[in-house]
């Protein structure tokens, strides 16, 4: 039986696996465009970062001005993050399905926890109930067609067919992906707009000489940034992006 993930115990090791590869800092950097555009040239915002981990994002925010609080369930990972940000940002240790006080905050923040999560559908009721109208959505979760793609580009076949399900799950890959199409599905029967999509990765993870990705990643950011938002490259992105508004009630 799932249970929701926290990485407890692995704190450095997830610090060093996500952010000291290039497939980590691909990701960081596609993800900061995206919040970028939107949040860049904004007045203050309240802005809630939940499952944060290290608290990269949450310090990349708070350095365009805004107003950041950083929530994990794992202390050892917020042990980290309070080593690294600055007093400015406030740190908390909360579950998601704890938090009650969503609805104060712009803006919340939810990158790659769903994948994490035994019941995410679940999760992503609690947002829609607890966030105020107008209040806005940033959303990535690990893509289930993409990682069923990438396995079958190289050969796993038999890995495929048992439902890409292992009998003894390795804790720093995602338990959970889920297909874009119908997360888009749910968020919008819950009550959110969706005002852009972006695939995240839709190129790194299929490179047939991994070397590449260090030797050419100027070259393969720039063709990250162009593509990434445009069909049908967008599908194949290893994490998928959901910019979301709360609609009224």
């Amino acid at each position: 039986m799932l249970k929701d993930q926290s990485f407890n115990g692995l704190a450095e090791k997830f610090n060093r696996n996500i952010y000291g590869t290039t497939k980590g800092r691909l990701r960081h950097q596609l993800l900061c465009d995206v919040l970028s555009e939107v949040l860049a040239e904004e007045p203050a915002q309240s802005i809630i970062e939940l499952g944060g981990g290290t608290g990269v994002m949450s310090a990349f925010l708070a350095g365009l001005g805004h107003q950041l609080t950083l929530t994990d369930i794992s202390e050892d990972i917020l042990t980290i993050a309070r080593q690294q940000l600055d007093a400015g940002i406030a740190v908390r240790q909360a579950d998601l399905f704890d938090i009650d006080d969503l609805g104060e905050f712009d803006v919340v923040v939810c990158h790659a926890v769903l994948e994490w999560l035994a019941r995410p559908f679940e999760a992503l009721s609690v947002l829609a109930d607890r966030m105020r109208p107008g209040a806005r959505l940033s959303l990535t979760f690990f893509n289930r067609d993409a990682a069923l793609f990438s396995n079958a580009v190289y050969g796993n076949f038999e890995y495929i067919a048992r439902g890409m399900k292992v009998k003894n799950q390795v804790r720093l890959n995602p338990q959970q992906p889920l297909v874009p199409r119908e997360v888009i599905a749910e968020v919008q029967n819950l009550g959110f707009t969706v005002h852009s999509m972006r695939g995240i990765r839709c190129f790194h993870d299929y490179l047939r000489d991994r070397d590449m990705a260090d030797s050419k990643y100027e070259e393969l950011l720039a063709t990250e940034r162009q593509y990434g938002h445009q069909e049908p490259y967008l599908w194949l992105g290893k994490y998928f992006h959901l910019w979301l508004e709360k609609r009224p009630d």
